[in-house]
């Protein structure tokens, strides 16, 4: 997943992180060498997205004894498809950021071993899966939501769309931009959003009505947020024209958050009636070389102190149910009511097709 997961900070660092940019959060060496070292050092990998507080992370650091390094390995769709490559000899020892809309293949294909962490009886029922195995904890949730810039729907006297039906209107003709899907979690969302929606028989003809009412598509949320949309801080520099854009629900907390000075008032809204909401889980590698230390910061990730950092750096949900939400969130992007969701199963069974069929229907 890529994936916010928007986050805007998480996103704009996406753009400018090295892939495969070695993180190291304590200082290095140890008092031990060889296997002594290598015990107390634990791995983690994910996508570029991933971010933190340094002091919550180094909290951890001096409670456990172990040393954290993070490995971020592109994006999620990437980081995962490499980390299927190199289970046999995988990079690191817990992988975070695969979401509910490439779990089947991360599972599929034996990525993870099973763990229980600590305290995941306190996750949000909603959220768990493969409960029989618990090969894979969720750690965090979003929803991906059409935004919309409120300074041209205001100027141009024209209500914003609430709806997936309402960006096929004329009224809406050549505003939106999203990703490809092939390419890009939100843009994969998004899809998958039409299709929960509109069904299988349904979303195609869907998307024949948008490409008609001229939505842009580009490769990746980078492109689509901060270059194509009008309602963001880059955009505004940009003098982009599009002020419909597929991002996050958490975006416009990020537009106020990320604002100097901050404005009272999100500068973008969301329409609550376009959201998919995705779900982004970690788990224990395969052959992790520190399954030990992996355990250790898996649960780590779900207790109280790291599910409350999360929010305003990679802005996202936690699901740890006590866990407690920035007031920012709540006023300036709360969850969707009615977000449309699929069961892991069926987009396993549906993705690949869909994609190639979106691939041929809107892109050729």
């Amino acid at each position: 997943m890529s994936t916010t997961k928007v986050r805007l900070k998480k996103r704009t660092a996406a753009a400018v992180a090295v892939a495969l940019g070695l993180v190291t959060l304590s200082a290095c060496g140890s008092s031990g060498s060889g296997d002594e070292a290598d015990s107390r050092t634990v791995t983690l990998v994910s996508h570029d997205s991933f971010a933190y507080s340094k002091s919550v992370l180094r909290a951890f650091e001096r409670e456990s004894g172990y040393k954290v390094r993070i490995l971020k390995d592109g994006d999620a769709g990437q980081a995962v498809n490499k980390a299927v490559l190199t289970k046999d000899n995988p990079q690191g020892d817990v992988f975070f950021g695969v979401d509910n809309t490439l779990l089947s293949r991360a599972l599929d294909n034996g990525l993870f071993q099973p763990y229980e962490p600590k305290d995941s009886d306190r996750i949000d029922p909603q959220y768990r899966v493969d409960q029989e195995k618990h090969r894979v904890t969720p750690i965090d949730s979003g929803d991906i939501c059409v935004n919309y810039d409120k300074a041209y729907f205001s100027e141009h006297k024209l209500a914003p769309p609430a709806s997936f039906d309402d960006l096929v209107k004329p009224a809406y003709k050549d505003l939106l931009v999203t990703e490809n899907a092939s390419t890009s979690s939100p843009g994969l969302g998004f899809l998958l959003g039409t299709a929960a929606k509109y069904g299988d028989a349904g979303w195609q003809d869907y998307w024949k009505k948008l490409k008609a009412n001229g939505v842009k598509v580009v490769d990746g949320w980078e492109q689509a947020y901060n270059d194509e949309f009008s309602g963001s801080a880059g955009g505004r520099k940009a003098k982009a024209d599009r002020p419909l854009v597929v991002s996050y629900a958490s975006s416009p907390p990020a537009e106020v958050v990320y604002a100097d000075p901050r404005p009272k008032t999100a500068p973008t809204g969301v329409a609550d009636g376009t959201c998919f909401r995705q779900v982004e889980y970690a788990g224990l590698l395969s052959n992790a070389k520190n399954a030990k230390g992996g355990k250790a910061l898996l649960d780590f990730l779900i207790s109280s102190r790291f599910q409350e950092d999360m929010p305003l750096n990679m802005f996202v949900y936690p699901v740890r149910e006590s866990a407690k939400v920035p007031e920012v969130f709540t006023k300036f992007g709360p969850q969707a009511a009615h977000p449309e969701t699929l069961a892991p199963a069926d987009i396993a069974r549906n993705r690949d097709q869909w994609v190639k069929s979106w691939t041929s229907l809107v892109l050729k």
